[in-house]
């Protein structure tokens, strides 16, 4: 496949950064010449990696790729720009810095929502003692026992393929292989090898629930990353020739559209009554969950998604001291400091500090996108679209607003 020669361009300069921040490059699955002709060359200072990508940036309005490549690129040029002048030394303040990796502005949560939150989880985890100590009491009694997580996450996987693979055309040859890690930031993690072949991990120090594996493996498998990456591979790149594709860089708005539209999932593959489906998988391995009550919980908890946003506003933005914002996780998401502890490690490790954005203000603008669907558009086909489509942030905020404005002035007509 013939690259044009602008492509390439970005195709080194997000390889070049990679050399200077470790695992900023997610996955790269082009030409493994161009990698190793990288990985031999003296690594570049940061500032002359931000100069490239301006230079490119510059050449991009005069090339003779089509509209949607330009905006991609332009998009992701400007975040990357940002990365080397963060590694020059330049001070970038924490919300400019988010809004120049994921075109979203973001601003502190509601607190009044949030205690709206807490009274809907009041009315569904009925009985005696604190709220607190009743979702932890829910929340013990949810969890996989560790030798049986990997067996329950493989069924879970099972039963989602089966249902992703009659909603999404996927490779035969498809896979995606488990293994338990520990001591990570994070509570499960995608690595795309490439030939629609992944490898997740999910680290066993979080103590995962039956209620929440579904999530996560729809999250990162299926329909999620792997399907994305997969589909992706054999479209764009494979027949369309976008060998931007290719290379999946951190802290850019691909990966905000990215978590948010597998944050949702579960929500595309399943739908309600997710709960009683993932009881039912859970209980021919002999496993107990209320599925319904899960659904219920995990109902009134997407009240709190902005909670975790606060905390690295708090920290990031205001200076606050670990404990306060430990304090602040666990006032409102009620839970556990150890679990607080663990989220306030992966909001201070420096490659992550900002991607917390990716998954509060991804599924607030993909769930928007979703629902506004032309008459006659279904979820499974406007799913399609991301997995398919090399969308931004900034134009799926447009096709929202326009869609709204469209379904006002309709509602308006058909009122009179």
């Amino acid at each position: 496949m013939e690259v044009d020669e602008l492509v390439r361009g970005y195709l080194v300069l997000g390889l070049r950064l990679g050399r200077l921040v470790p695992g900023f490059v997610d996955s790269f699955t082009g030409d493994p010449a161009l990698r190793r002709a990288v990985d031999n060359e003296p690594r570049l200072h940061p500032r002359a990696l931000r100069d490239h990508a301006r230079q490119l940036r510059r050449e991009l309005p005069g090339s003779d790729l089509a509209d949607q490549r330009k905006q991609f690129l332009d998009a992701h040029l400007r975040a990357m720009e940002c990365t080397a002048r963060k590694l020059d030394g330049e001070r970038i303040g924490f919300v400019d810095e988010v809004q120049r990796y994921f075109q979203v502005r973001v601003r502190p949560g509601d607190e009044d929502a949030y205690a709206q939150a807490h009274r809907r989880l009041d009315a569904a985890l009925e009985g005696p003692g604190t709220l607190a100590d009743r979702l932890t009491a829910f929340r013990a009694a949810d969890e996989v026992p560790p030798q049986r997580l990997l067996g329950a996450v493989q069924a879970v996987s099972s039963a989602l393929r089966d249902r992703v693979r009659q909603k999404f055309a996927l490779p035969e040859q498809e896979i995606v292989e488990y293994r338990v890690v520990t001591n990570k930031p994070w509570s499960g993690f995608n690595y795309y090898l490439g030939h629609f072949r992944s490898q997740v991990a999910v680290n066993a120090d979080l103590g995962h629930r039956m209620s929440n594996l579904p999530h996560l493996v729809a999250h990162e498998s299926y329909p999620g990353h792997h399907t994305e990456h997969c589909r992706k591979d054999a479209g764009l790149i494979a027949r369309r020739g976008y060998a931007e594709q290719s290379i999946f860089l951190i802290n850019t708005p691909q990966c905000l559209v990215a978590e948010g539209m597998a944050d949702l999932g579960l929500h595309a593959a399943v739908g309600q009554g997710w709960g009683v489906w993932t009881e039912r998988i859970f209980r021919d391995l002999g496993l107990r969950m209320d599925g319904e009550l899960s659904e219920k919980v995990e109902s009134a908890t997407a009240g709190l998604l902005t909670v975790r946003q606060d905390a690295a506003l708090l920290l990031h933005d205001r200076g606050a001291d670990q404990d306060d914002v430990v304090a602040h996780l666990r006032r409102w998401l009620l839970v556990p400091e150890r679990r607080a502890r663990q989220m306030v490690r992966f909001l201070a490790d420096p490659l992550w500090r900002a991607y917390t954005t990716t998954y509060v203000e991804g599924v607030r603008l993909v769930r928007a996108w979703l629902d506004v669907r032309a008459p006659g558009e279904t979820l499974d086909s406007r799913y399609l679209r991301l997995l398919d489509e090399p969308l931004v942030p900034a134009s799926l905020e447009k096709q929202v607003r326009d869609g709204l404005s469209w379904l006002s002035a309709n509602a308006h007509e058909n009122s009179i």
